[in-house]
């Protein structure tokens, strides 16, 4: 007995030994053309209304496409209707050219140019099928056959534009429906037989579409099959290569991206992939992976949520969590080492001033697409301290310094798995809060006063304060080269001693006549243990000296 994938056939390869498109790459964009109100909309549960097909329409125009597909306004009345609306209504920009799909039959071509009429630019798109498996089950057709199909098509839509009464610019574009399924020759052949009976020529080319309508193979083949149609074509000058990918294999980037290698110059794909089975060629995909490359998509991507926004709300889909560039995690890391990596990477920015992107992890900037930096980091379980250390500067402004990042992750770590799930910032600072700033205090101080005395050679502090020790208060004084060390010298009087400093790190942690410094000590008590203090006053020796208290507490504390 035969097992299931045995009744499956393997694609057969192109013969392509010179093939050239490996060795280049990638340096320009393509003409795009959007086929989201046609070919995404006809995959929708519920298609779009006029409402929302305008919505879109216009997002389209925003963003900066040119040549939009906005339905096949012969297969019913509510697509003619709607052809008609952005005509007579006046949403076509000057520089805009709409396109409209028709299959190869008489009649539905004719109603076609009645849609169009009064539109300032149009591009015809007609197909019809050529795959040899549709030749075989769907038409039982010849290849003649299909070809006289398609030649016939040409022959009316060229005396159809020869005798159009009106202003509208009108190309042709032509599909040979199931490229990719198609024998290389045989779309060769037919789509040579179209230029001729359209008169293509340089000056009025006609656009080839070669679609992956089923994506059936690796893109590597796909590639091959276009770059094997460009050489084989008569008369390439008269034509323009467009591609049309679909994702069934679930590769559907990577073979236009190959395909673009290969000579094609035009892209048709949808925002997000929406399309029938598994999508369509993503162009926001495809765009954005040319932007990390240093090349210029030529189509806004800045505001990537309100496009994404706009996308759910008229298609009633939604852009997953994982989706490239869009989706809602794409830019965040739970993992420690990522966190770690990417809060060096800002680090690294910051100090160097640098204007090249180089931070792990992220190969684009969020700012690049709208996006936000706080939520880059997300603190769960699996996070690590430099995620923690992350949210608190990027978030609070709190710069903790390396080397508390240890202690304050051990304590991020051990919240996430009290409650068994991601902390939100305000949690994470929570963390903060409770274990540097409100912890119980048995030593207090309630008073105090700082006097600098400089003599000939050196100067020195003088502490004065009240300390309250459990609830008792005792006066102190102390003397040493600085406010710090006046008040460790201080604060022996009620017994603490045997405390070793090992680090200071201050800053502001806010701006204005209302900033505040924070200031981070390292104490190593006489057990060998270090601990950290944290201090925030408006005055710096303030914070310092508060920090050195809480350092302390927090060591009695343990």
């Amino acid at each position: 007995m035969k097992s299931a994938h045995q009744k499956y056939t393997p694609f057969q390869q192109i013969n392509l030994p010179d093939r050239k498109w490996p060795g280049r790459v990638i340096d320009k964009a393509p003409t795009w053309c959007s086929v989201d109100l046609r070919d995404g909309n006809q995959a929708l549960v519920d298609p779009m209304n006029l409402r929302e097909k305008l919505e879109y329409f216009k997002a389209l125009c925003d963003m900066g496409f040119k040549e939009i597909e906005v339905g096949f306004p012969s297969a019913s009345e509510t697509e003619y209707e709607i052809c008609r609306e952005l005509i007579e209504g006046g949403h076509i920009p000057d520089d805009v050219t709409i396109q409209v799909l028709v299959q190869a039959r008489e009649h539905l071509i004719r109603k076609t140019f009645d849609a169009i009429h009064g539109a300032k630019n149009v591009i015809i798109h007609f197909y019809n099928s050529t795959s040899t498996l549709q030749r075989k089950v769907v038409f039982k057709k010849d290849m003649q056959g299909i070809i006289q199909i398609a030649i016939d098509g040409a022959r009316l839509i060229r005396e159809l534009v020869n005798s159009y009464e009106g202003d509208t610019k009108i190309r042709i574009e032509y599909s040979p429906e199931s490229f990719s399924g198609t024998e290389m020759d045989n779309a060769v052949d037919i789509c040579a037989a179209v230029m001729r009976e359209l008169g293509a020529t340089p000056e009025n080319p006609v656009i080839l579409n070669l679609p992956n309508t089923v994506e059936m193979c690796t893109p590597n083949t796909y590639a091959d099959q276009i770059e094997y149609f460009i050489r084989h074509l008569p008369g390439r000058e008269n034509a323009i290569i467009s591609i049309h990918p679909h994702n069934d294999r679930g590769t559907g980037v990577a073979a236009a991206e190959l395909a673009l290698l290969a000579g094609a110059e035009r892209v048709e794909g949808t925002l997000f992939g929406n399309g029938e089975r598994t999508g369509n060629l993503d162009i926001v995909n495809l765009g954005l992976n040319m932007h990390t490359q240093g090349v210029n998509p030529r189509l806004d991507f800045s505001d990537l949520p309100s496009l994404r926004k706009m996308y759910e709300g008229c298609t009633k889909m939604c852009v997953h969590e994982r989706h490239p560039y869009a989706g809602e995690l794409v830019f965040t890391a739970f993992s420690g080492s990522h966190q770690d990596a990417i809060n060096k990477g800002v680090q690294h920015m910051k100090e160097t001033g640098g204007t090249v992107w180089e931070i792990p992890y992220l190969p684009i900037d969020p700012a690049d697409v709208g996006r936000q930096y706080e939520p880059i980091i997300r603190i769960n379980s699996q996070s690590g301290k430099g995620g923690a250390a992350f949210i608190m500067q990027n978030t609070f402004g709190y710069n903790l310094p390396k080397e508390m990042h240890p202690d304050f992750g051990s304590m991020v770590k051990a919240e996430c798995d009290r409650i068994g799930r991601e902390l939100s910032s305000e949690e994470l600072f929570g963390v903060f809060k409770s274990n540097y700033l409100d912890i119980p205090q048995k030593y207090k101080l309630v008073g105090h006063s700082l006097l600098e005395k400089s003599g000939k050679d050196s100067a020195e502090v003088h502490f004065h304060g009240t300390v309250e020790c459990n609830g008792e208060e005792h006066h102190i004084h102390g003397v040493g080269n600085g406010p710090i060390d006046a008040f460790f010298q201080g604060i022996k009087q009620v017994g603490v001693q045997d405390y070793e400093f090992i680090s200071y790190h201050e800053h502001a942690i806010s701006s204005g006549s209302d900033s505040k410094a924070i200031a981070y000590i390292e104490l190593k008590n006489s057990n060998g243990k270090k601990v950290f203090g944290v201090g925030i006053e408006h005055n710096i020796n303030m914070a310092s000296i508060q920090g050195v208290l809480c350092a302390i507490n927090r060591s009695v504390l343990v």
